[in-house]
Order: structure tokens, then C-alpha cells, then sequence
């Protein structure tokens, strides 16, 4: 009598039989299980072409061998140290401050650890604080494994002390009787799994799309480039539902991140939303995570690309039903979720500025890091290149007092191609304020313009690259998404930022800028050594760079966001004016807030609101909604009263709405 096993030991040995080619790939790996190996090894490849199945895989491997694997998903988690030191804490075990902690805990573990990085491209905005910081301080049992996309930057070998302490493995296709026997094992015959490979060309998302679908059309596809093949073969698989209700909800979770439970409920509140998430988890392409279910993105584009051209309409119409349960969901989603909901926002973000920085696409050849002493000349070459005397004396007094705020570009070569220089108004000092007489404008505009107590600013004063000064160019691109990273840190009590250059940037940049809400302020004009300094805001809003955020989403889409509450400091925000919320006002209108366009009735109010310190028959909660609607204005019929049980919140009153 066979022996008996559980599920989870049938599952992983059904998985390792289906694990078809990678030999080479998986020994490379194993030998991190010796304590000699290099302690940084960079998993690389195309979309789809097998880097997670390889890492599970391994992940099997190393734990018959008695290792510790400790694997997280970049998409899972904010790209601060913050989020990253959270997650791992999460992972194995204890609060993790601080790299400190993180190296204490981790040396703890008495077993080889292998810690891996699975979809790293999301994470670039991380990449020179775990070069510099993180991994410099693991312990020599810990082999740390970056999987992602993107070749590494060179500076992962660059580096002085990196050498030997680096490895890079690039996946490539399978070799043909790999791919043969990839399709085999779905019931193809040899002879039509060769002539498939023709346009598949060993690819392994495009195989298993190929091994299910009924005859795909080889003379169709052979011609196109392989991303081409996927999404030719991603649509004919979409064809081939009959099934209406998986159809559609295949593309609609193909417009959003990731998708749940409550999104299906939201884009299609006809079909059952348990039934619709059981039946896309038992998809190929399809992936479990904590926060729901992800489409390959390779397939994901291309459904949602597919529908958008042949159904706009639908299209734009999941996405905005998505946005605004999210928008309900994240008024009391804990701390610690805030970055799945951004990111969420974000995906719905078509604005390719805002989508590109935080969901990056292309090769990108630049690093930056915090500017080193030996720096210094190259800095000021550049500047005295683009620079009057007057504004080099302003940036060299700031390199005197505040090294600190320069952050550098280096290209593959580790040459300084760009800079910029960003810091908070509290590190202004009277000898930094007297030489900068744009920094001087800036203080007279906070001081006019102040932010509520709590919140903050950020000045960015200067940036410059070698060869565009303040034009296009890829090391300007990585210096602005480095500052996006200051804002992922600052969040949720970044208000502001301030930046200043000259009239032909701002005629390069105008549109975007524009789009992306910067202010041109005219009175903080600044004419130094002939030459003309505008200055530019991007005032957040009260709910700083989430509400920002939400609000470009909410452009997009036609969709009303304005924040009525904010939170911070407890007032009613309408048409621009303020009004001050007692206690007892803010409570109840935070709940009614939440619930949006339900009926709450009174004695939920009380319980919650109250904590039943009043009986059902009290008129407490009228006398509170009254003294807010009196606070609405002409806008008091966003609290409607439903007879016989309480009252209603809309974001848009209706005319005939009793109250």
C-alpha cells in the first residue's frame, strides 16, 4: 500500500514533475547553500519567462536542505526602507525598526537563510538603500536573491568592495525539447509541439498559453515578436470562454492591480463575487497573493489593452466602479495597508509620468545615492557649466552647511551624470538664508501661505545634469524618481514641495507640470546673474500624497474626489473654505462618511458614535446632524434622513433629498 502523504506534499511533488528544464539555472542557485557563495545573487528575465516558477523551485530545494527561506513580493509591500524592514519583520518575526535589528534577528535564525526578492523592478525606488545599507550589513549565513525583469544596474558590481560578492543569472528561453515537453504534458503530440514552438520560441508563458487553447493558428503567429505572440495568444484564449461571466471577469480584473473579493462585487455587482474569484484562481496565468489575485502582466496587458480598443466604454466603466470602492475601503483601512491602496490607485493612474514612476517599464542605466565629499568637483563642474556666479556661490554655501541635502546620478560607469539638492525648510540656517535669494522668496511665500501644524514642505532647489543642464535626459528621469521616493518617506504628512528654474524649463515641462497640479507662483520670481528663476508648487492637500494621488485618478477618470474631512485637523473641507468640527461632529461624520450612500440608523450611531450612553428614544443624533448640516451650507443635503431608520451620506445631494 502506497504511503500516505498530505495534500501540501502532493502539491509540491506535482510541481517539481512540471518543472520542466532550468537544470542549469536551479544548480547555479543551490550552490548559495554553502556558506562560501557570493551573498547576492540577480535572478533577471523577460516577463513570463519563468523566474518565479524557477525561485519555487529552489525554494523546495532549499528547504529539503534544511535552509530558512524567507521570500517576499515587492508589489506586497511600500518601497521605503519603512515598508521593506515591516514585511521582513512580518516574515521572520519581530518589530524591525532599523537595519540593526533587521541583521540581529536574522542572525538569530540557526539555519541558512535565504532571503529572496521576487518582482524587483517594482522596488527601484529601494535599490541604493539595500545596495548601500541593507545588504552590506546581513549576516554571512544570509544569501539574498533579487528577482526581477531588468538586468541589475552596474553598480551592483561597480562598486568599490562589490567585487566577487555579486552573481547575475539572466533566464533565457527553453531549449527546444524543453518547450516540446512543456507541451507535451498538456496532451500536444510532438509533431504539432514543433511546429508550435515556431512562434511560442521556447517561451514559457507563451507555451502554457498555447498547451490550452485548441489550435492556435502557428501560421498566424510565427512572424510577430514574441511580446506580440503573448498578446495574440492572451485574446484567442479569451475568445475561446463561451462562458460570458468568466469572460468578463477576466477582463475586469485585467484593469486593476490585483483583484478581491469586494472589487468584483464593485465592477460586476450582478455575478456572484466569491464564484467570479474562485473561477479566475483556477487560471494558468492567474496568482494568489495576500492582497488578491494577479494576472500575469504580460496577459494582463494585453485583456486590458483588447478591451479597451473594442469596448471604451465598458472599460472606463470597471475602472471607475474599482476607484471608488477603493476610496471607500481605504477611509478605514489600517496603517499598515495604505500602500496596497496606493498602489492600487496608481494602477488606475493611465497618466504615464505619475505610472512609469512607480511602475517602471523601460532599462534604466542610472543609480542615485547620497552625494560623498569626493563628489564636490564634479558637482560644482557642472554648475559653473549651466550657472552664473551668483547662483554657484548660493549652491556652494549649501554644499558648505548641508552636504546632506545633494543627491547624486551615476551611470553604468559610476561617472556623476546629474544632481539635485532637496531638503526640509527646518534645515535652513540665517548664513543658507542670506546667500540664496530664491530660498528667501520661498520663506516669505510659506510664511503667507502656511501649512496646517503637523504637516511639511520640501524645497528642491536645484537639479542639473552634465550634458541637458535643466533638459530632458535619463539622469534628470532618475533624479525625479528618486524625489518620489522622499515622498513615499514623508507621506502622510507631506503637504508641499517647492522648486525653481529657469523660463525654458518650465516652456519643456509646462504640460506635465500641469497635469500633474505645479503652481507657477509669480511672486517668488528671482533674477540672479541674468538670468530669470520661476518658482513652482505642488500643494498635495489635506490628504497628502494619497489624496494627491486619488485626485489625479479622479481626473482621469470623471469621478468626483474632493475630500470632505480632513482628517489631520478635524475640519470640514467644502468649495475651499474650512469649517471647525466638535468631537462629537467629526465622529458622526467620519462614520456616515464611510459608509457612503448607506442607510445607518440611529441606534447603530448611538452604539458606535455614542458607545450607547443614550437610549434609542434620545434625540442626540439629530441635534449633531443639524449643527453639521448648518456647517454644509447650501450643500446640507449631502446628509439625507431615511424615515424610520436615520440617515444617509452622499457625495452628491439630490435635489429632492429630505433632511
Amino acid at each position: 500500500m502506497p504511503a500516505i502523504g498530505t495534500v501540501r506534499e502532493l502539491l509540491a511533488d506535482s510541481a517539481q514533475k512540471t518543472f520542466i528544464g532550468r537544470e542549469q539555472e536551479l544548480e547555479i542557485l543551490s550552490e548559495a547553500l554553502e556558506a562560501q557563495m557570493p551573498p547576492v545573487t540577480f535572478v533577471h528575465g523577460i516577463g513570463g519567462i519563468g523566474k518565479s516558477r524557477l525561485l519555487e523551485a529552489f525554494s523546495t530545494l532549499a528547504r529539503a536542505h534544511k535552509a530558512f527561506v524567507v521570500r517576499l513580493d515587492c508589489r506586497q509591500f511600500e518601497p521605503t526602507p519603512l515598508g521593506f524592514l515591516r514585511e521582513l519583520g512580518m516574515a521572520i518575526g519581530g518589530d524591525l525598526a532599523s537595519v540593526r535589528e533587521a541583521s540581529k534577528r536574522l542572525t538569530q535564525i540557526p539555519h541558512r537563510v535565504i532571503l529572496i526578492l521576487d518582482n524587483y523592478e517594482v522596488l527601484r525606488l529601494l535599490d541604493t538603500w539595500l545596495r548601500q545599507d541593507f545588504v552590506p550589513s546581513l549576516p554571512t549565513t544570509v544569501h539574498m536573491i533579487l528577482s526581477g525583469r531588468e538586468a541589475p544596474l552596474t553598480l551592483w558590481l561597480s562598486t568599490p568592495g562589490w567585487d566577487g560578492l555579486f552573481r547575475s543569472v539572466a533566464l533565457e528561453p527553453l531549449h527546444e525539447s524543453e518547450a516540446i515537453e512543456v507541451l507535451a504534458s498538456s496532451g500536444m503530440s510532438e509533431s504539432r509541439a514543433r511546429h508550435v514552438n515556431r512562434f511560442t520560441r521556447g517561451h514559457p508563458l507563451a507555451l502554457t498559453l498555447a498547451g490550452i487553447l485548441v489550435g492556435p493558428k502557428p501560421a498566424d503567429l510565427e512572424d510577430l515578436a514574441l511580446h506580440r505572440v503573448i498578446e495574440e495568444l492572451a485574446r484567442m484564449y479569451l475568445a475561446e470562454i463561451s462562458d460570458e461571466i468568466t469572460r468578463h471577469a477576466i477582463e475586469a480584473a485585467s484593469v486593476v492591480r490585483c483583484v478581491t473579493v469586494s472589487l468584483f462585487r464593485a465592477m460586476l455587482p450582478e455575478a456572484a463575487p466569491q464564484d467570479l474569484y474562485e473561477r479566475l484562481r483556477a487560471l494558468p496565468f492567474v496568482h494568489g497573493q495576500r492582497d488578491g489575485l494577479h494576472i500575469h502582466d504580460s496577459v494582463q496587458q494585453a485583456i486590458a489593452m483588447g478591451l479597451k480598443a473594442s469596448d471604451p466604454s465598458r472599460y472606463r466603466s470597471y475602472r471607475r466602479a474599482a476607484w471608488n470602492q477603493l476610496r471607500t475601503e481605504v477611509r478605514t483601512a489600517p496603517p499598515a495597508e495604505l500602500w496596497r491602496y496606493t498602489a492600487d490607485m496608481l494602477y488606475l493612474l493611465e497618466n504615464s509620468i505619475i505610472r512609469e514612476a512607480f511602475f517602471p517599464t523601460g532599462a534604466h542605466t542610472y543609480a542615485l545615492e547620497p552625494a560623498r565629499q569626493e563628489d564636490a568637483q564634479a558637482i560644482f563642474e557642472i554648475v559653473r557649466k549651466w550657472e552664473g556666479p551668483g547662483a554657484t556661490r548660493a549652491l556652494e554655501s549649501w554644499w558648505t552647511h548641508l552636504p546632506q541635502a545633494f543627491s547624486v546620478a551615476r551611470d553604468s560607469e559610476r561617472k556623476l551624470a546629474g544632481f539635485y539638492c532637496m531638503f526640509q525648510p527646518e534645515s535652513l540656517s540665517p548664513e543658507l538664508l542670506a546667500a540664496d535669494p530664491v530660498l528667501q522668496k520661498w520663506l516669505e511665500h510659506l510664511q503667507t501661505s502656511a501649512v496646517p501644524s503637523g504637516q511639511t514642505v520640501l524645497f528642491c532647489r536645484r537639479w542639473l545634469c552634465t550634458d541637458a543642464g535643466e533638459g530632458p535626459c535619463g539622469a534628470q528621469a532618475a533624479c525625479w524618481l528618486d524625489i518620489k521616493r522622499a515622498y513615499m518617506r514623508l507621506r502622510p504628512h507631506l503637504r508641499r514641495i517647492y522648486f525653481a528654474a529657469t523660463p525654458s524649463a518650465f516652456n519643456t515641462f509646462g504640460v506635465a507640470l500641469g497635469q500633474l497640479g505645479f503652481q507657477v507662483i509669480p511672486a517668488a520670481d528671482v533674477n540672479q546673474d541674468g538670468h530669470e528663476y520661476k518658482t513652482a508648487i505642488l500643494d498635495f492637500g489635506p490628504a497628502s500624497v494619497d489624496g494627491w494621488l486619488a485626485g489625479l485618478v479622479a481626473a482621469e477618470l470623471g469621478v468626483n474626489s474632493q475630500e470632505l474631512l480632513d482628517f489631520e485637523s478635524r475640519e470640514l473641507v467644502l468649495d475651499g473654505r474650512r469649517e471647525p468640527l466638535t468631537r462629537l461632529e467629526f465622529s458622526l461624520l467620519r462614520y456616515l462618511h464611510a459608509r457612503e450612500g448607506c442607510a445607518v440608523d440611529r441606534e447603530l450611531l448611538l452604539r458606535d458614535v455614542w458607545g450607547n450612553k443614550y437610549d434609542v428614544g434620545s434625540n442626540v443624533v439629530d441635534v449633531v446632524v443639524r449643527s453639521l448640516r448648518k456647517k454644509f451650507g447650501n450643500q446640507a443635503g449631502l446628509i439625507e434622513t431615511v424615515p424610520g431608520c436615520g440617515y444617509r451620506f452622499r457625495r452628491t445631494a439630490r435635489p429632492d433629498s429630505p433632511s
